[in-house]
């Protein structure tokens, strides 16, 4: 979806209301009631969701706005907003929301704001999509991404999932995607970005770029060459950095590879694909390895099979996660 600095369409009210579901739902103790009265408001009418969804994308992008120079002043109170709420994310980020609503073209003259943000999401299929900046992105499955065009950078923000880029070289407007705790900069490259939960890596794969990861507000950076991965997570100061791993891109075919991996480091990427994430026992059981390829439509069932192929059984704890035991009969 597209969405422009400003929202003539729109009425005021209609935004305020917006961005209060928007922060309401984004709150630590929200609850129930206040669910169950957003979908309440969200169906009583057409405009309520397309406004909401705006107001979500907004949102999903602001915390990666500049925020020394937005202006705070004048923004409307959400409607009927209790005092004491804490949120998840800092109020600059619903400053932020709200101004992007409401600001026009000094927002993006100053380079403060984007004035265009589109949403791309991948479901059950790959998808391929041409960002507006000529630059070219495969989604793998159930990845959303956002892309955010400011005066002087092009933004992307990955909130789950992976993505293959090929970036339309511009040396006076980086391309940055914003990945957990950290981002990666180019100016005209190819290059993947996985993210599952707090856990990014990078792989390059033509050109060079810079990976950042500001963990515990500390600026580390780390440059990639052809052939290398950059990995973070949200306790890292600095990125590691290795070869790239086999079958890395296996997923653009269709496919997940795991080369020979301990448990502990194949589930993040099966669980990637599953409803709910499967868990390990114990440290014992972490330490087993697996190989093979697979298809990734069918990751369920590879969980199913692992009886068979390896020295385990599977249970359900009470909240329903499948778990792998290890069989110490087999060792």
């Amino acid at each position: 979806m597209t969405r422009q600095a400003s929202s003539p369409a729109a009425s005021d009210s209609l935004i305020d209301e917006a961005a209060y579901w928007c922060m309401r739902l984004h709150a630590e103790d929200c609850t129930d009631e206040e669910r169950a009265a957003f979908e309440r408001w969200v169906q009583s009418d057409p405009a309520h969701a397309r406004e909401y969804q705006a107001m979500l994308d907004i949102w999903q992008v602001s915390e990666h706005l500049p925020r020394q120079a937005m202006p705070t002043d004048g923004l409307p109170p959400p409607p009927q907003a209790p005092s004491r709420r804490r949120l998840r994310r800092p109020a600059m980020a619903v400053a932020a929301a709200l101004l992007l609503s409401l600001s026009g073209l000094l927002g993006w003259q100053q380079g403060w704001l984007p004035n265009d943000i589109q949403r791309y999401h991948a479901g059950e299929n790959l998808r391929e999509a041409t960002l507006p900046d000529g630059s070219r992105v495969q989604l793998n499955l159930g990845t959303t991404l956002w892309f955010s065009n400011f005066r002087d950078r092009r933004s992307v923000t990955l909130s789950e999932g992976e993505a293959f880029f090929e970036v339309q070289h511009d040396g006076s407007h980086p391309f940055v995607v914003y990945a957990g705790k950290g981002s990666v900069t180019v100016t005209g490259t190819q290059f993947n970005v996985w993210k599952y939960e707090e856990q990014v890596v990078v792989t390059l794969t033509e050109g060079s770029v810079k990976v950042r990861s500001d963990a515990q507000e500390v600026d580390q950076v780390a440059y990639l060459s052809p052939g290398m991965q950059a990995r973070y997570g949200s306790k890292d100061e600095m990125p590691h950095i290795s070869a790239a791993k086999a079958g890395s891109l296996a997923w653009r075919e269709g496919k997940l590879v795991l080369d020979d991996l301990t448990l502990a480091e194949a589930l993040p990427l099966i669980n990637r694909y599953l409803d709910k994430p499967v868990l390990l026992a114990d440290q014992a059981t972490a330490g087993i390895r697996i190989g093979g390829i697979y298809d990734t439509r069918n990751v369920g069932q590879l969980v199913q099979a692992l009886p068979k192929v390896l020295p385990v059984y599977l249970s359900q704890n009470a909240d329903g996660n499948t778990v792998i035991n290890g069989n110490e009969q087999l060792f």
